[in-house]
This record gives structure tokens, sequence and C-alpha cells, in this order.
């Protein structure tokens, strides 16, 4: 039975019954494998660098200065122990109007660090073929009064090795660059390059002040000859968690090797998903090519079927030697498709990949595995169905020409194809909540363009004698003929479009939104740390470099405690953000009147009679407050209350200074604060911050236009690689097109020679062929440039925060594109069509 079934298999490979089969199932495994090395090779990635993400075996994250007690019961334990203290600040260089500054990361370390891994440095850079020396492995630190630095703060400032660097108060020599730094964790998680210096040399600097946003990590470890006691520090890990949950400590967060640095799996996963997401659309549609295709072969092998039948086998033997020949093509598919995976993946590196990691381990077995395991899935889901069918095939078909031939589908038939849809989401997601969320959405979104397209062609009936020219009625009879067929058309074609027209003209959309929810003199330059005492003189800097409207607001540092009263703990919220919000501090500040750019929704502005707050509407409603409630905030060891009087409407995209919590002045003067300032800087006065960094050096001066196209570079990367995963679901989308054309070709063929033997020219037939296709794409391209829209609409309304204008280019993009793939598809699937003799037709009916 095996080798007649490779016999007919051989057959029918040259007559190309299964080409088109063996296609799809390639597309659909190679977008999904793609996606299964990256994200493989990433996670790899991160636990082969597991001690080395984290420089430690457990870290210990702190907004203020690590509790003594918990250090000696560390060292009482036997434990290794490292800091170190890291914080945004200047650094500049150079002299008089050759001076230039930069923001930078600072990092101030002691011996010892890193206590797992090890820091890599050089003095020459531009020794390999991407530039830069690959440095050599050192267990030391810098010494006093040297920093060592990344190669990127050496080009900002213009500087090399030996130069001089000044960080607040005091100059440093630069005596090496920094090329690996096993705690950094992934590079688009810091934008500004790091300065190292000797923890001892911090204190000099006199950066670190009262309301400095630094952050204080203890670095733990068991001692090299027993890192394989990894019980002590999971004791300990538990030991310092007792005391968080029993002191009802705030802002300490514990990073341990099995947490993996949370924060920095949770966004490989996040991103692994969306990109396992945007493979299984392709994947999906795919299926419904498969479906299509093993539709079309189970009618042509009818009459093979009864021959068959007729010669002495029997159904379960006509099943099984049909069953071989499908898998072997879904077997070959799978595997040429998860080559074709494997190849494609590297285009995903070559752009994601230098975010992360530039020395990734190799690809597993396992998501080639996979792949072909969902191919596999896919062909018993959706090929299998229509092929079991053959088994029902009667003798009689052999003389009996015309009987019906069997039902498409049974209803158990479609459900097995959609259980094999969903339990594939599941497998690919490995979320249950998500996995069923996105089964229904395309479901749902399937369904809908479905019903829209009946109805359309339900209405077409009307247009029949709208034009009274032949072709036109053969072409809407036609449509209305095969409604099935036909839904499918618009439904797959409209598909494939609305991905296209998300990538191009609703992209653009979003973007030219973006830019001009951010008016051209908004503020480009942030600057915090401004001590009280400095206010004046830089108010008064700032003035007189002719500084458009520049505006100063007091910042205090203060964290949330109570709510009415009632301590917050971490059982308060089960959300992870309102969790992160309660668990770090504010940066609150006061003023009398209403800021720009604020509106107040409800309550009123307070007055100046009693401690009152003023809550931005976002954050109340992520931490469930409302009017009337009455907040408690932890100032540097004071307490203040006050009620909610009022919630506000920020403008954030106005790039001005903005905070949560605002508080009535009477409460909140004479508390500890800095200030901060926000202004437009033109880019003739960009000396304008260096010298204002030069001449105080405690300052923060954040150039935020360069920091946002940093971000937008990396978001452009991102961007261009979903860009080449929608590639596979255009595929898919064409393949669906074409299936549903060329599933129809053989009743075509018929029609075309009934009609010519009737008198109709192969000219007429010829329009009407146009006729349909323009209609179909039309109505394909009108539904996917409104679902791109309403996307668009969602995106913009939901996930940016501003003003959606619908452009009338998306609807005529839409009209043009969907017509056009119509038209290419259908000459493409039909146009030997009226090719053949109406008597040849005639003899074979």
């Amino acid at each position: 039975m095996f080798v007649q079934s490779l016999r007919m298999t051989q057959r029918d490979w040259r007559a190309g019954e299964l080409r088109f089969l063996l296609v799809a199932l390639i597309v659909a495994v190679a977008a999904l494998s793609s996606v299964g090395f990256f994200v493989d090779r990433m996670r790899a990635g991160l636990n082969r660098d597991a001690n080395q993400l984290l420089g430690a075996d457990l870290v210990i994250n702190a907004d203020q200065p690590i509790s003594a007690s918990w250090r000696a019961e560390a060292q009482r334990r036997g434990l290794v122990l490292a800091d170190t203290i890291v914080f945004p600040s200047m650094a500049l260089a150079g002299e008089g109007d050759q001076a230039s500054s930069q923001l930078a990361s600072i990092k101030a370390v002691t011996p010892g660090y890193p206590l797992r891994g090890s820091l890599k440095v050089t003095q020459r850079m531009g020794t390999d073929a991407d530039g830069a020396d690959a440095g050599r492995s050192t267990r030391h630190i810098p010494l006093p009064g040297t920093v060592w630095v990344e190669p990127n703060l050496l080009s900002g400032l213009n500087v090399t090795v030996g130069s001089s660097l000044q960080l607040g108060d005091k100059v440093f020599k630069i005596a090496q660059v920094i090329t690996a730094e096993p705690d950094r964790g992934a590079a688009f998680m810091n934008f500004a390059p790091r300065v190292m210096l000797a923890a001892s040399d911090l204190a000099a600097t006199n950066l670190v002040q009262d309301g400095s946003r630094v952050t204080y990590r203890l670095l733990v470890a068991a001692k090299a000859s027993q890192q394989a006691k990894t019980g002590d520090v999971t004791a300990f890990q538990r030991w310092v968690q007792a005391r968080i949950d029993q002191d009802k400590v705030k802002g300490v967060r514990i990073d341990s090797l099995e947490s993996g640095r949370p924060e920095m799996k949770a966004t490989l996963d996040r991103a692994g998903q969306f990109l396992a997401l945007v493979g299984l659309l392709s994947a999906m549609l795919a299926a419904v090519a498969v479906a299509m295709a093993a539709r079309r072969f189970m009618l042509r092998h009818l009459d093979a079927c009864a021959m068959l039948r007729c010669l002495g086998l029997t159904q379960n033997q006509v099943t099984a030697l049909y069953l071989f020949q499908f898998l072997i093509v879904g077997l070959v598919g799978s595997v040429v498709g998860a080559l074709v995976g494997f190849a494609a993946h590297f285009v995903l590196l070559e752009w994601l990949g230098k975010l992360v990691s530039n020395d990734l381990p190799s690809a597993s077995l396992l998501p080639g595995l996979q792949g072909v395991a969902i191919g596999m899935l896919l062909l018993i889901g959706f090929a299998l169905p229509p092929i079991l069918q053959l088994r029902n095939v009667p003798h009689n078909r052999v003389i009996r020409r015309e009987q019906d031939a069997p039902q498409p589908l049974t209803l158990a038939t479609y459900g097995l194809g959609i259980a094999a849809f969903v339990a594939l989401l599941l497998w690919q997601t490995g979320d249950i909540k998500l996995g069923l969320l996105t089964a229904a959405g395309f479901l749902g979104g399937f369904a809908g363009f479905a019903l829209i397209g009946w109805l359309s062609l339900k209405s077409l009936k009307a247009l029949r004698g709208a034009i009274n020219h032949a072709s036109w009625r053969f072409a809407i009879t036609s449509l209305q003929r095969r409604p099935g067929a036909t839904v499918v058309q618009v439904v797959a074609l409209a598909l494939g479009l609305m991905a296209l027209l998300l990538l191009t003209v609703i992209r653009g959309e979003l973007i030219g939104a973006w830019r001009q929810s951010t008016p051209p003199d908004a503020p480009n330059r942030f600057v915090i740390n401004i001590q009280p005492d400095q206010k004046d003189a830089i108010a008064a800097r700032l003035a007189k470099s002719h500084i458009a409207s520049p505006l100063l607001f007091p910042m205090i540092r203060g964290r949330l405690i109570e709510v009415n009263g009632a301590p917050l703990t971490d059982a308060s919220y089960p959300d992870d953000r309102a969790k992160r919000l309660v668990d770090r501090e504010f940066n609150l500040s006061y003023m009398p009147d209403l800021p720009p750019q604020n509106q107040v929704i409800a309550g009123r502005w307070y007055s100046d009679q009693r401690p009152e707050a003023s809550v931005e509407e976002g954050i109340a409603k992520t931490l469930h407050l409302k009017l009337g409630d009455k907040l408690t905030f932890d100032v540097a060891g004071q307490t203040v209350t006050a009620p909610i009087t009022s919630l506000r409407k920020l403008d954030w995209g106005s790039m001005r200074v903005n905070f949560f919590v605002i508080i009535n002045p009477k409460a909140m003067a004479d508390l500890p604060q800095s200030w901060i300032t926000a202004f437009h800087l033109p880019e003739r006065q960009g000396a304008f911050a260096t010298a204002l960094a030069r001449d105080f050096p405690n300052l923060t001066v954040i150039d935020v236009g360069s920091v946002l196209k940093q971000i937008q570079n990396v978001l452009d990367q991102v961007v261009t690689a979903v860009e080449f995963l929608f590639l596979f679901t255009l595929a898919s989308g064409v393949l669906v097109l074409y299936a549903a054309l060329v599933g129809s070709q053989d009743e075509r063929t018929r029609e075309a020679g009934l009609l010519r033997a009737l008198g109709a020219t192969r000219k007429q037939l010829s329009q009407a062929q146009w006729i349909e296709f323009t209609l179909v794409g039309g109505l394909a391209g009108l539904l996917a440039a409104s679902g791109a829209a309403a996307v668009g609409w969602a995106l913009a309304k939901y996930v940016f925060n501003f003003e959606w204008a619908f452009s009338p280019e998306v609807w005529l993009a839409g009209l043009v594109l969907g017509a056009g793939c119509a038209i290419v598809g259908g000459w493409v699937g039909l146009r030997n069509v009226l090719k053949q003799p109406p008597l040849q037709t005639l003899r074979e009916a």
C-alpha cells in the first residue's frame, strides 16, 4: 500500500496536483519557524548568561542605601558582597568654547564587582571589523581619580583615552573603554552611555543630592569554592524578603538567578508572543489555502477513487492510500518550511539581535521540530477532513458522472479544523487567555468580513440590469452562482491587504499624528536636580539667553504609604503596574495655579486654606482613587496627608513638565525639594546646555530630542523586522486568493464552454472575468481599508493618546490595491480557462 501511495504521489506531483499544497505548507511553517528560531536563540542567550545578567547570584535593588543589618547578615552567612550605585548625570569635557556635555549613566562600584562574569575593557578602539576592540577581561575596578567609559561617550564628547572628564565637582582621567559590562542588561534598556568610577570617588563629585534619582544595588554571591551551595544564597533571599514584609519596606526589589532579571524576560516574552502572533496570522491564512487546495484535490480525484473501489479496494484501503500520500507531502513541506524559517530568522537577528546581544548561542533543533509538528497539525486540521471524504465515493460514479460530489465539509470536520487552529494558537503563545482571545478575534474578523462580503454579494442582484452589457451580466451572474468561493476570495484578499495598509499608509498616518501632537516649540531640554539656592540664578541665566517662557517647578520625592488611613501592602493592588507605582517614590510638586496644558475634569482646583491634592486621571484609575480619598505620603521621614479635590487631564504630547500628584503649597513648601524646568533650545544655541552643566555641575540636563531619536531608531528596527514577517502574511493571502480562484477553475471552464456553445464570444467572457475580479478586489480593498483605519484609530486613541484624522487616501489605496491584486491573481489563476475549445468542454462534462 505504501509503495502504491509513493507511485500516486509521483504521478500527482508531475500533474501539478500537490505543488500548491506544498507551497502553502512551506509558507506557514516558515513564518512560524523563523520566529521560533529567533526567540529560542534569544532565550538561550539569556539562560547562558544568567549570572552575567545579574553580576551576582542575588541582587537587592533599592531607592535608598541598603540596610547595614542586611549586610551584616549576609557576611555572617559567609556570602561575598559588592555594591553599585547608578544614576543619570551630565559628563563634561573640554574647556571654554570647546567644552561639550552629554547625559551619562554614572555607575559607582566597590572592589569585587562584578561577583559573577567579568568586565571587558580596552585602550584601543577600532581593531576589528565592527570598528571596536573586543577587549580583555578584568577583575579590577577603576583606580581612584580615573573612570572607564563606553565607546559612544568618546565619540559624543570627541575625547579619547587619557582625556579629562568632569563629573560634578571632580575631574577624572579616562583610563579604559568598556567593551562588555556583565550586568548592563539589554542595550535598548539604557540609552545614556556608561561612565564607571570607584565608589570611593563618588562623594567628591557632590552629584548625589536630596531628590536625586539613585538606584542602590547590593550584589550577593556564594564564595567561589561554594558556588555549588546555592542554598545559602536562597536562604538569605528568604531572610531579606521576610524583613521586607515584616518592616513593610518600600522601594526594594530582589533579583535572583531564578527571576533572571524579570523585566528583561518579560520584554522578551512579550516580543516573542507578538512575533509569534504575526507568524500565526500567516499560518492561519496558509491553513485556509491548505484546506482549499485539499478540497480541490478531493474533487479532482473523485473519479480515480471510484475506479479504485471498482478494482476491489475497500474504504479503509482508499483512506490509507491517500493518507500516506498526504503525510509524505506534509512531512516534506514541513521540513522545507523549517529550513526556510531557519534561513529567515537570520534576517530577524540582523535587525533585532544586536539590540539584545551580539553573541548568541547556536540555534537548537527544538524550533525546527516544532515547525515540522505545526505543519503536520495544519495538515491534519485543514487538509485531512476533505481527504477523508474520498472514502465515501460510491462505485457507480464510474458510470453515473452526473452524481453530485460529496459535501465539502460536515460540521464535525469543520470542528476538527477549528480545534486544530485553536490548539496551534495555545501552543505557540503558551497563554490560554491570550490564545483564546486571539482565536476569537481572528475568527470574529474572518466572520465579519465574510458577512459583509455575503451581504454585498446579495446587493449585486439589483445591479445586474443596471448596465446593458452582456459581460456585466455574465460577471454578476458568475459571482452569485458561487457565493461561497466569492466570499472566500473577498476575505482572503481583505486580510492580506489590511496587513499591507497597516504597515504602509496607516503607519505613516500614525507617525504624522505623533509629530503633529508635539508642537515645533515643544521643550527639548529638561534640567533636573536644581537646588533651591540655585533656582534664581538658573532662572536669570535662562532669561538672559532669551529662552522662551522658562518655568521652574518644585519637585519633592515622596512615597505613597496610605489611602484613607489604610496602609498599602503588596496585596493592596493585584495589578503589576499599580504595585510598581506604590512601591517607588513619586515626584510630587506644589504650585498655586493650575499648570499649563493641564485641565481639571473632576472636582475643583485647590484653595490655599488647607492641604489638598490634585491627581492625574490615569494614575487615579490605576490606583482606584477617587475624589475625597485621603492620600498619605512619606517625604524624607515626614508624613503629608491631603484629600483628593480634583482630577486632571494632562497633555503628555506637549513635552512639558508634568506631575502625577500636585499638593497645596501650604503642606509642601517647607519639605526637602529640588527644582525642575523644561525649555526649547534652538539648535544654534546648543552650547548653552554645555555651559549650564559646566557652571552648575550638579545639574542633569537631558536632551529629550536625542533620546527620542534613539528610541525611534530602535522602534524603526523593530518595525522593519515585523514588516519582514508580514511578507509571509501577504504571501499567505495571495496563496488563499489563488487557491480560491483555482478551486473554481474547473467549474468556470465548463461554464465558459457552455456559454461559448450558446453564442457568447471569448471577448465577452474575458471582459466578464475582468469585471468580476475588479468587483471582488475593490470590495476586499474597501474592507481592508476600513479594518486598517479602525485599528489605526484604536492605536491612536488607546495606545498613543493623540488625535486621529481619518484620511480618504487609505480607502483609495485599498480600492486600487484590491482591484489590482485581484486582477493579477485572477489572470495568473484563470488565464487558461478560455483556451479550452467548447467542444472538448462539452465532451468532458
